[in-house]
């Protein structure tokens, strides 16, 4: 079979974008142990003697009613600082649209098919566990979403020497499966749309993307001047599509998706960043290290009731279903997804990648906190005891996801730097790494 025969996929990235993913790795690292500090403390005072406290604080309710906004503490935070965390995916997500992973569809098709097996395998286990409870079939989208803070915190720390296209193939399966959750979201978890307030909404969006479309010279000149302009409309936007009854995280992304992600010609020429950089750059500072940690903070705490009560959270089928979903179901649906596109086209991986480091991402993939951690508030609004269990598994699953993870990729990143170093190696000073000559 000749080179030409078939495509390769992921193909190896460019410079300018390992560079902007290995600094996006960076940020979401300190972001991801945010995430996890902000878990364990709600965690532990939710369970100490002092547990009043934090329900009352989380119960805490501040707002103006006729607003549709007198939300409690911890409303705020799943529906208001979550939009934050959208926003930005809404940006990576188009970015690699128009200029990324998934400009083209040969280098798109096999991480949004992984995507898209990874939310429909843990999901159907999830059905399958808890068949024969139909009132528990609500919470089946729960460990569908990868929680990309917390997977490529994992793979910065442990995954200096992985290869770029590895890296690359992480980032677009999680901004794709959270696109995949956010429609979920807005499809299932809806059930009473106001049209008006959801008419003036959208009215408000094409306002905000035209207003960023046309002085985004000035925006990107003027640091003050999206926070003074664009910040007050898009929150006006969320106001109204909260008030419209869909889930108000979607305006986040929504937003998002009018900013434009390439520069004008003037500023191209000038070397000036573009618009969706210059906020990605500012806002994701206030996600990593404020939005999501508080969304976590308020989200993980979870009375488990000592040992009776764990007792009970381990033998609930939503626990079950849950932790097999994101641990067994994530891994399989990824690698079954990508296994059935190379067996029925002609697609191939890249031959830099290896099936066993798709297991790694795979496993890194069923870490899945954040957005699950939603889902979950979602799906059992009035059965908290499920809700609570449902928590439980999420964040039970995401630290064996990522300890599996982490000695799969661990290993693998020990071999990358072996054959690096071997491939750096240049004994007889003539400038050329030995191990070419010997080939």
């Amino acid at each position: 079979m000749s080179d030409n025969s078939f495509l390769r996929t992921p193909r190896w990235p460019g410079y300018a974008e390992v560079g902007r993913v290995t600094t996006l790795l960076r940020k979401e690292a300190v972001g991801g142990m945010l995430l996890v500090i902000a878990a364990v403390v709600a965690l532990v005072w939710a369970n100490s003697p002092l547990s009043e406290s934090y329900f009352a604080l989380r119960d805490f309710t501040v707002g103006y009613e006729p607003w549709h906004l007198e939300l409690s503490l911890g409303a705020w935070a799943a529906d208001g600082l979550l939009a934050i965390f959208f926003f930005l995916v809404g940006l990576e997500l188009k970015r690699e649209v128009v200029s990324g992973s998934l400009r083209s569809f040969n280098t798109a098709i096999v991480p949004i098919t992984a995507a898209a097996a990874g939310v429909a395998v843990p999901a159907l286990i999830y059905v399958a566990v808890v068949w024969s409870q139909p009132s528990l079939l609500a919470g089946w989208a729960i460990p569908a979403a990868t929680d990309i803070a917390f997977a490529v915190a994992v793979l910065a720390l442990v995954g200096s020497h992985l290869p770029g296209p590895l890296r690359i193939f992480l980032l677009t399966l999680a901004v794709v499966d959270d696109l995949i959750a956010i429609a979920i979201i807005a499809m299932f978890y809806t059930s009473d749309i106001q049209l008006v307030p959801l008419g003036v909404a959208i009215a408000i969006i094409v306002l905000y993307g035209f207003i960023a479309q046309r002085f985004r010279r000035a925006f990107v000149r003027h640091a003050f001047a999206p926070w003074i302009i664009l910040l007050p409309i898009g929150f006006a936007a969320w106001a109204f599509l909260h008030a419209s009854g869909i889930h108000a995280t979607i305006a986040g992304v929504a937003l998002a998706f009018t900013i434009p992600v390439r520069p004008s010609k003037r500023n191209s020429a000038l070397g000036a960043p573009d618009l969706a950089e210059i906020f990605e750059h500012r806002f994701r500072p206030l996600s990593s290290g404020f939005a999501v940690p508080v969304f976590a903070f308020f989200a993980a705490g979870v009375s488990v009731g000592g040992g009776e009560g764990l007792l009970r959270a381990v033998s609930d089928p939503v626990t079950i279903g849950v932790v097999a979903g994101l641990v067994i179901g994530k891994p399989l649906g990824i690698l079954l997804g990508v296994w059935l596109l190379t067996l029925i086209t002609k697609i191939r991986l890249d031959p830099a990648l290896k099936w066993v480091d798709l297991v790694g991402v795979g496993l890194l993939a069923g870490i899945g906190f954040t957005v699950s951690l939603l889902i979950a508030e979602l799906s059992f609004t009035t059965e908290p005891q499920h809700n609570d269990d449902a928590k439980i598994a999420i964040m039970v699953a995401s630290v064996i996801a990522a300890t599996l993870a982490s000695i799969v990729l661990a290993t693998r990143n020990r071999r990358y730097k072996q054959i690096a170093v071997e491939e750096s190696v240049d004994a007889d000073g003539d400038d050329i790494p030995d191990i070419y000559q010997q080939r």
